[in-house]
């Protein structure tokens, strides 16, 4: 059962036990995406050959949607802290549990997230 908590006691719906495990999941993630970020922007190993402008384009795309991510982590764990986790930004309602579970940085619960994307 969801339990439709103020707005100030907003990850009062997660047993303590999976806010833990959603903050690791989301330090192991931010740890990722920052190493994948740092070898994209490596500079090129002496003898490479020079990158097609397609393959550059791939890297610059990958480093954009990963830095996004990234932003997304950082976001999520600002929220943890804040005490602020697990709201919906749009109708405050708490983001479904297993939602979280899949994609702990959620902003948005999948209502509100299903309305969005329907969006032009």
């Amino acid at each position: 059962m969801v339990n439709h908590q103020t707005i100030g006691d907003r990850a009062a719906h997660l047993p303590p036990e999976d806010l833990a495990a959603l903050q690791e999941n989301l330090r192991e993630q931010l740890l990722f995406r920052r190493e994948q970020l740092r070898k994209i922007d490596a500079p090129p190993r002496a003898g490479a050959h020079r990158q097609s402008a397609a393959r550059a384009e791939v890297r610059d795309k990958l480093a954009a949607s990963a830095r996004m991510v990234l932003a997304d982590v950082e976001a999520a764990l600002r929220r943890i802290a804040e005490g602020r986790y697990g709201a919906c930004h749009l109708c405050r309602r708490p983001v479904e549990r297993e939602r979280l579970m899949i994609v702990p940085q959620a902003r948005y619960c999948g209502r509100c997230q299903h309305v969005r994307e329907a969006q032009p």
